[in-house]
């Protein structure tokens, strides 16, 4: 890494964790401030490098440890970090006078080129680093970084960009995001040797069987504390916030030697999430429940287990969590999976087997986002008037913008001056104007103030503060939990358990209770499964001879599943029918993960209602599409053209939720809408009220607008999924293995037990689903013919 720093290339450095990534991103820094490069001369002024992190945790962690080398070398540098929970005052401090070294993320960079004085602030930087490059390149975030990259480049020509991961499947695709203008020659890639094996494991029942259905993994809770007795620290990651309330509730509740145990998830206060980092960096805590806020670089040394609760949804994920244990290169992290569920199981074995192999995953790269270009457009006119073809130099610099040609670039511009043709007699959308020499500039200096309010890429849902009475906030829930509570009821939040006071404004008061009834839900996305560990799975399923690496019971499953129908193989589809409490019930074996299987199950009903088989309802999960209604599907093939993520997907997307909300979203970003205005933010209903209003205008009367198009992107690569829909009708297309029974297969109960509890919060039902699960087992399982019904 110092040699491409002193040749002017920039450098891509792909390492195992605990490498040494981030201090070999920041050694030319380190180099260009010690007494043999400065060779006399003054302490250089300014800024010199930027650290880009993902999460604030992980920038106040890299802080923590830059300070003691800087310290034991006697470097004269500032390192300061730079985050939406910095002080107003030291923000602008840092403007006028900012440190050597800023740490920061991609909106508050984003927001710091919005300044006039930004000119001046970034003419002295040499060097970007970039970590955690994999954790949000290949989305909206890495859209922004993209243009902020592309915007700093301009004003320092001479600038190096650096990226790190530990977990690249295709290095040279992100060469070609890191460079400018897409030379991939212009960076050099870095490999570092690789480190110990990790040891992972799956964990097991001791006497009972892997539940049939289920996401908690609850059963393994007293095997769990044992094993955090064990251990020095041990960090249990969950793939939601509520499972994390819920897992840390279960090990509280069987804690009988009061270990200290916390948690850790985006939506607690900063207070709270300070108090249990420095409580882990300190050593004081045997184990902590966390989501993916801590997946990511954090170096706490004494972690020596880290356990996956639930399925691990893709390698390179896992890999990325396995590594927060010991945090050494020459030694081992130790690793533990605990299933949920059958299905989990061999998602879990097909995960270590990616990790021996050393085999990654991750999203590809699309087009940048149209929402995020507006935002930077209106962000570069806070910063002071500009021209239309330095901005498109600028935007063309960058591989996700490299599309944007002068005329898309204009449509952008049309948008963020007037809203566009259907809004533009609105003065409040009218934000920036074209002057007589070509130039653009702000309408009014207030709309900079209510930019940097609003600016932003991540769109939760709109969320309620959880407070005591004297003000300490816990942090939040989101509106539609918070707004469901009164007076009088109680909730679990972080680890507490609270009854509501009242609700004012966008505040939950709340105070300590002694019953908690509820934990709050999350309408995060879920994650799917990975198309790299889904076609593992389908792999192992079709290796009959490799069965015996399973347990009995798993073995036992796919055996009478063999026997009494078939196996989803590679390049085939498995669709089967069979009837349960007189209806008809159709399964599809895709393993394309849960939101290709959701917008399967819209349209394959809507066909099936075309053609009159009275369809009743469906059920998705990672791996299973079930539909079932009045009447039997007896040609499966005839429901999976390909023309049908034509005119019907199209059609059902339009009278869908879905398109509404990828609309609001966009709106959001865009600037479009806003969620904040000085002294006041709007509930989410009012910013939902808003964003329904302007789409139903824009659909009637511009159809074609810029933010419409951006929906329908997000609708079809995020909301939808439609790029694995499409992998499910190709497949279809070559063979579809279908199989009528007489009853359930064992293969259909998991996915059966869900109906009627997929709109619950996973692990929330799990007792109920176990009894519902065996009583569907028993059936499937039974390997001699039903009695007719007259016995």
């Amino acid at each position: 890494m110092l040699a491409a720093g002193d040749a002017g290339e920039h450098a891509l450095l792909v390492a195992d964790t605990g490498a040494g990534k981030t201090l070999a991103g920041f050694l030319p820094t380190l180099a260009a401030f010690t007494p043999s490069r400065l060779a006399g001369d003054r302490v250089p002024e300014g800024l010199h490098t930027l650290y880009i992190s993902p999460l604030k945790a992980l920038a106040h962690d890299v802080q923590r440890n830059l300070l003691t080398p800087i310290e034991e070398m006697g470097l004269p540098i500032r390192v300061e970090t730079r985050s939406g929970d910095t002080p107003s005052d030291r923000k602008a401090r840092q403007r006028a006078r900012p440190p050597h070294v800023l740490l920061t993320t991609p909106e508050s960079l984003s927001l710091l080129l919005t300044y006039p004085e930004a000119e001046t602030l970034f003419a002295t930087l040499r060097r970007v680093v970039i970590d955690e490059v994999h954790a949000f390149a290949t989305g909206k975030r890495g859209d922004l970084l993209a243009l902020a990259l592309g915007r700093l480049q301009a004003l320092a020509p001479g600038l190096q960009r650096a990226a790190l991961s530990a977990t690249l499947a295709d290095p040279d695709a992100y060469r070609g995001w890191l460079a400018p203008w897409g030379d991939i020659d212009g960076v050099a890639l870095v490999e570092g040797e690789a480190g110990a094996s990790a040891e992972v494991s799956i964990l097991l029942p001791r006497e009972e069987r892997i539940p049939w259905s289920g996401h908690a993994a609850t059963w393994a809770i007293p095997q769990l504390i044992e094993q955090i007795a064990a251990h020095r620290t041990t960090l249990v990651f969950t793939n939601t916030r509520f499972l994390a309330e819920y897992i840390f509730q279960a090990l509280w509740n069987a804690n009988e030697d009061t270990l200290p145990i916390g948690i850790h998830h985006g939506s607690l206060s900063k207070e709270a999430r300070r108090k249990v980092e420095g409580a882990m960096a300190r050593g004081e805590l045997r184990a902590l429940v966390c989501t993916a806020s801590l997946d990511l670089g954090i170096d706490w040394g004494d972690i020596d287990l880290v356990v996956q609760m639930g399925a691990p949804k893709g390698s390179s994920r896992l890999l990325q969590r396995i590594g927060r244990a010991n945090h050494r290169l020459d030694c081992p992290s130790e690793a533990l999976l605990v299933p949920g569920n059958r299905f989990e199981f061999l998602e879990a074995f097909a995960a270590c087997e990616a990790v021996d192999a050393g085999q990654r995953d991750g999203e590809g790269f699309r087009p940048g986002g149209l929402d995020v270009l507006a935002q930077h457009v209106m962000g570069r006119a806070c910063a002071g008037p500009f021209t239309e073809a330095g901005l498109l130099d600028e935007v063309r610099s960058t591989s996700a913008y490299a599309h944007i040609d002068a005329g898309g670039l204009a449509r952008v511009l049309e948008f963020v001056a007037t809203g566009g043709y259907a809004l533009r007699s609105y003065d409040r959308f009218r934000r920036i104007v074209r002057e007589r020499d070509g130039s653009w500039r702000l309408t009014h200096p207030e709309h900079a103030a209510r930019h940097r309010l609003n600016a932003g890429i991540i769109v939760d849902s709109e969320m309620l503060e959880v407070r005591f009475r004297n003000g300490r906030s816990l942090g939040r829930v989101e509106e539609a939990f918070g707004a469901s509570l009164e007076p009088g009821d109680t909730f679990r939040f972080a680890g507490l358990d609270l009854e509501v006071e009242s609700l004012k404004d966008l505040d939950l008061v709340v105070r300590a209770a002694r019953r908690s009834a509820t934990i709050p839900s999350y309408m995060g996305q879920r994650m799917p499964i990975s198309t790299h560990l889904a076609g593992r799975v389908r792999a192992m399923l079709a290796d009959r001879a490799g069965w015996a690496r399973f347990p009995d019971d798993v073995r036992e499953w796919l055996e009478v599943q063999d026997w009494r129908s078939h196996l989803p193989g590679p390049g085939r589809l498995l669709v089967e029918s069979f009837p349960h409490q007189d209806l008809h019930y159709t399964a599809f074996y895709t393993f394309e993960g849960w939101n290709a299987n959701q917008s399967l199950g819209m349209l394959i009903t809507r066909r099936m209602e075309e053609r009159g088989l009275s369809p009743l309802g469906f059920v998705a999960t990672d791996y299973t599409l079930i539909v079932w209604g009045l009447k039997p599907v007896e040609e499966p093939a005839s429901l999976l053209s390909p023309d049908i993520l034509t005119h019907e997907f199209v059609e059902w997307v339009q009278h869908s939720y879905l398109l509404r909300r990828a609309f609001r979203e966009v709106a959001v970003i865009s600037g479009l809408v806003e969620r904040q205005q000085p002294g006041k933010r709007k509930s989410g209903r009012q910013v939902t009220f808003s964003t329904d209003l302007i789409y139903d205008v824009l659909c009637k009367y511009e159809p074609d607008h810029l933010l419409i198009e951006a929906a329908w992107a997000d609708a079809r690569a995020r909301l939808t999924d439609v790029a694995r829909v499409a992998d499910v009708l190709e497949r279809a297309g070559r063979e579809v293995d279908h199989v009528r029974l007489d009853r359930i297969s064992p293969l259909a109960v998991p996915a059966l037990s869900m109906i009627g509890r997929e709109s619950l919060p996973s692990g929330a039902a799990d007792e109920d689903l176990l009894h519902e699960a065996e009583s569907l087992a028993a059936m499937a399982m039974r390997v001699d013919p039903l009695p007719d019904e007259g016995d």
